[in-house]
C-alpha cells in the first residue's frame, strides 16, 4: 500500500507529546457518538431538554435529510 493510500485511511493525525498517532474514521465516529450521548444525558438529567421533544426533533430532521429517492413513478 501506498503512503497516499495508506493516509487516506485515516481521519485525522494528532501528535500528542512528541508521539504522532493516527485517528481512524471508526474511531472519530465512536468518539463523536459516545460525546453527543453524554451531553443529550447531562441534558435531560439536568431538565434543559426533555427527552421526547429530543426525540420528535431527531425524527423532524431525519425527515428533512434522509428523504427516500423519488420511485420511477415521481420520476416521469
Amino acid at each position: 500500500m501506498s503512503h497516499e493510500e495508506d493516509a487516506r485511511r485515516y481521519a485525522l493525525r494528532m501528535v500528542i507529546d512528541g508521539k504522532e498517532r493516527h485517528i481512524t474514521y471508526e474511531e472519530l465516529a465512536l468518539s463523536n457518538n459516545l460525546a453527543q450521548e453524554a451531553l443529550v444525558r447531562l441534558l435531560v438529567k439536568k431538565k434543559l431538554i426533555d427527552a421526547g421533544e429530543l426525540l420528535e426533533e431527531i425524527n423532524t430532521v431525519k425527515t428533512e435529510r434522509y428523504r427516500a429517492e423519488p420511485s420511477d413513478q415521481d420520476k416521469s
